[in-house]
């Protein structure tokens, strides 16, 4: 099948919930995929940072194979070992005391809401059950985690929404403090702001939050589903700022694209959860957490982690040496890096990918880099040329 014979079948059989682009992807190798008509390109995209070891990483393609081969499934009624190893390495990096698995960003990220509640709940302070999240962020596409998103496009026709959630300016440490009441329970951001255009937070306005929390009793949240497992150069995206939130999510790079997100608390925060509150049917299973274990494994060795923030600083040595008009700035941390504009990139976007490169945007004018963490300088100098060529021809 070619990528037009895919895409008729697809519009006709496939619900119509992404503006897809007019190819199919059939094969990757590292930093590069071929679509179905045998078009090769430079991936920039890694599934929107989801293959932080590229396409078919071997040790990967080695792991589940095995996995495959040994057991795919069971409850969570039973110890599930892999589950267990993968819990004891995220505790033991992130200094946090529990793990819960899942499937998926947002449901790490519901996880996470529902746990802040219940732990006031537990409490005998049911009072506490709202939360400040911030504009411009990005939590999910679920009911509760559409709510917390801070771009009303993502909310539009979903009405009634959700209770208990206010919106505060992200890096405005008064902003949030003025919305702290008697309710408030948590406080819940992204430390680099992915979708809505990879804004990094202050460090004084991180350290700031995690003083509020701990002057008012707050619990704080951090999404590092997108910018956390090696993304910004350091495991999670929190170690860059010196202090340490309540409550992690993640999911995307975890399973290097094998499915799989995860919540990671303290002990105490952990305590709010008993048996029956929450739970996933395929969260953790045995396939998903035998590849988490090894992307562990890889993306937190330091070498690894000194490699990504090397590669990251190039990327934006390189992408600051273009000269055009068009540019507003560029902004990130590692291999999560924004190009602004002052005009609409869909356009740009589709003269990279015409010429082979995989470009995304982070809202309408912010072109977005998330490599494969392990891209090389010379993939990098490649996507930089197309992206010039690009830049010409528009």
């Amino acid at each position: 099948m070619t990528n037009k014979d895919i895409m008729t079948k697809g519009q006709e059989f496939v619900m119509n919930t992404y503006g897809r682009f007019p190819i199919a992807p059939v094969k990757g190798r590292g930093s590069y995929v071929w679509d179905a008509n045998g078009k090769q390109y430079l991936d920039f995209i890694s599934g929107i940072a989801v293959c932080g070891l590229g396409h078919c990483h071997p040790e990967l393609v080695k792991v589940l194979k095995d996995q495959v081969d040994t057991l795919w499934h069971v409850s969570n009624l039973y110890w599930i070992k892999p589950q267990v190893e993968a819990a004891e390495k995220l505790v033991q990096i992130s200094g946090l005391g529990k793990a819960f698995f899942c499937n998926s960003g947002a449901e790490a990220n519901e996880a996470a809401i529902k746990l802040a509640r219940k732990y006031f709940y537990r409490r005998q302070e049911s009072h506490k059950n709202h939360i400040i999240v911030f504009k411009e962020s990005f939590h999910g596409r679920t009911l509760a985690t559409v709510t917390a998103t801070g771009q009303s496009k993502y909310q539009e026709g979903f009405a009634p929404l959700p209770e208990g959630f206010v919106y505060a300016e992200y890096n405005n440490l008064d902003s949030v403090k003025k919305m702290v009441t008697k309710n408030t329970c948590a406080i819940m951001l992204e430390p680099v702001q992915g979708e809505g255009g990879i804004h990094p937070a202050d460090m004084d306005f991180l350290r700031g939050l995690r003083e509020l929390c701990n002057k008012e009793e707050l619990l704080l949240i951090f999404d590092e589903v997108q910018c956390g497992m090696g993304r910004t150069g350091k495991f999670f995206a929190f170690q860059s700022y010196g202090i340490k939130p309540d409550i992690v999510t993640m999911a995307k790079s975890l399973g290097g694209g094998i499915p799989i997100g995860a919540m990671l608390a303290s002990i105490e925060v952990a305590g709010g959860f008993a048996p029956g509150d929450h739970a996933s049917t395929f969260g953790g299973n045995p396939l998903a957490t035998a590849a988490a274990c090894k992307v562990i494994d890889l993306i937190s060795d330091p070498d690894f982690l000194k490699q990504v923030e090397e590669s990251g600083r190039y990327l934006q040595e390189c992408l600051s040496q273009i000269t055009d008009e068009r540019i507003v700035g560029i902004r990130g941390r590692g291999l999560m890096v924004g190009m602004e504009f002052n005009i609409d990139v869909k356009e740009l976007i589709g003269l990279c990918m015409e010429q082979g490169l995989l470009l995304l945007n982070a809202g309408p004018r912010v072109l977005r880099f998330v490599p494969p963490l392990n891209i090389s300088k010379n993939e990098i100098n490649q996507g930089v040329a197309i992206l010039k060529e690009a830049l010409r021809e528009l």
